[in-house]
């Protein structure tokens, strides 16, 4: 191992990272400097290696992967591919919050000893000393009540809360996030800039991948818009929002869900489920209180609320995966065993994680009888290339598997839809042109569609009513016809 130091105050320096596989080009000349104090956010198309990138920083990336160029820490420089001159830093100097929480927990064990071996494992600190702190910090996450909870039993939201406190804790000047609102709501969304925002205030630097340029713009700095693996710009944040100098970039501001029109309101038709005085409580606390629910064929409800609050679970309710504390749900009587169906918030763990995602696809083919070529020409429509399917699932971005995902689940032609964030990790141009797969095959099937989503934008799209459970609140209201794509609180 050869390193060299340098005389610059830069906390981390990359000089001409590219990554290759089967010498093939997934990254191209990427180079960037941040100082002390300064951000960078990384945005651009699903599956253009901004993950990548970050991983191979961390020097993390997988066997099959090649890194060229150099990668420059606190004035110490070390090759790209040279991924053991970097693993000393994790934690301490260097960290990274991933995308997938679910993948960075450990199942085995409770919420807070995990936080709590960060503090004594890389601070020093002792059992009693560390478990303290570990309870202050889940607390101020709003994760109080669930500090003896095990991974799986964490909502979504509630997991991207624990890893991002559980990477913080670590103290890291150089931090990088993947993607880390997603599945936020906007309250927890800000929270969690501001807690990244004080990194950047304690002198430290701050690379952020998001598909979120909101984010991007509230933590200031410069930009990296990547396409197709290459910088096709890069600049001060606020100069690309405002005059983006690349037809891409340009492109992609445009496909700003707050820019969308809203999707054609379809007439609902028989009633696919019925649910009476259903009531889900959890650890002793309330999910959702006695509500009925009749969703027709055709109709679409868009499900928001803070994390936490049993989105997921009142859907995995009508779906028949958990049964209610109290009342009943009944679906038609003339529906298929496989007519109710889940896309997933976690899009990794719906996968078998050894099978190569065509052995997924064609399984779910020939269960649901439809040819191999439907399949294909489904992925197409998703600009998802047959070349990926050879792969496992942990060995493509989180975004290009939600699509595989949804080609997947529409197999099944579904007569209820529950989609859970399913576009949570796909930059605004493919989540436009996702959704607007996903809503021509429930037009073309006439499912019904519940889509959970905290983007008030996306649920005033698609939505024809919402179910809202912001405090406490779940009403289902209509999407008024003079006021298409205006999104209409439920009244409390």
């Amino acid at each position: 191992m050869t390193t060299t130091t340098l005389s610059s105050p830069a906390l981390l320096a990359v000089d001409g990272l590219g990554i290759q596989v089967n010498g093939r080009h997934l990254l191209r000349d990427i180079a960037f400097t941040l100082q002390p104090g300064e951000a960078l956010a990384l945005v651009g198309e699903s599956g253009a290696g901004k993950s990548l990138l970050a991983q191979a920083i961390m020097g993390n990336l997988p066997p099959a992967l090649k890194a060229t160029g150099s990668i420059t820490i606190e004035g110490t420089t070390t090759r790209a591919d040279d991924a053991a001159a970097r693993r000393a830093l994790w934690g301490r100097r260097l960290a990274l919050l991933p995308q997938e929480p679910s993948l960075a927990l450990n199942p085995l064990n409770r919420l807070a000893p995990q936080l709590a071996e960060v503090h004594a494992l890389l601070h020093g600190r002792g059992w009693p000393q560390a478990k303290g702190l570990a309870q202050a910090q889940l607390a101020a996450a709003g994760l109080g009540e669930a500090t003896r909870h095990y991974p799986w039993q964490l909502s979504g939201g509630m997991a991207q809360r624990a890893v991002a406190a559980i990477t913080l804790a670590g103290g890291a000047q150089v931090l990088m996030v993947d993607e880390p609102t997603k599945g936020l709501d906007a309250h927890w969304r800000d929270r969690t800039i501001d807690l990244f925002r004080g990194v950047l205030a304690a002198g430290g630097c701050l690379l952020t991948i998001t598909h979120d340029l909101a984010v991007a713009q509230a933590l200031g700095g410069q930009v990296i818009v990547l396409r197709e693996g290459q910088v096709v710009e890069h600049g001060d944040i606020a100069t690309v929002a405002t005059r983006p100098s690349h037809p891409f970039t340009r492109q992609l501001l445009a496909a700003d869900p707050a820019r969308w029109d809203a999707f054609a309101a379809p007439t609902p038709g028989d009633t696919v489920v019925q649910a009476r005085g259903i009531a889900k409580s959890y650890g002793g606390r309330s999910l959702f209180a006695a509500m009925d629910l009749d969703l027709h064929a055709g109709e679409r409800i868009a499900v928001q609320g803070p994390s936490g609050t049993g989105k997921s679970t009142l859907g995995n309710v009508l779906l028949g995966l958990l049964a209610p504390d109290t009342g009943s749900v009944q679906r038609a009587p003339q529906l298929r065993p496989h007519a109710f169906q889940k896309l997933y918030q976690d899009p990794v763990s719906s996968f078998a994680p050894h099978a190569s995602l065509a052995q997924s696809l064609r399984d779910a083919a020939r269960l649901h009888g439809h040819a191999w070529a439907a399949v294909l020409q489904r992925l197409q429509q998703l600009r998802i290339p047959e070349s990926l399917l050879a792969r496992r699932p942990e060995q493509v971005s989180g975004g290009e598997l939600q699509r595989i995902a949804l080609a997947r689940v529409l197999l099944a032609q579904p007569a209820l839809l529950f989609a859970d964030e399913p576009t949570s990790r796909l930059d605004p141009i493919t989540q436009q042109e996702a959704l607007g797969v996903l809503l021509a095959a429930v037009r073309e099937t006439g499912a019904a569609l519940m889509l959970v989503t905290h983007d008030e934008h996306i649920a005033a799209a698609v939505g024809t009513r919402t179910l809202d459970f912001s405090a406490n609140a779940r009403a289902a209201m209509p999407r008024a016809p003079a006021a298409a794509g205006v999104l209409h609180n439920a009244a409390p």
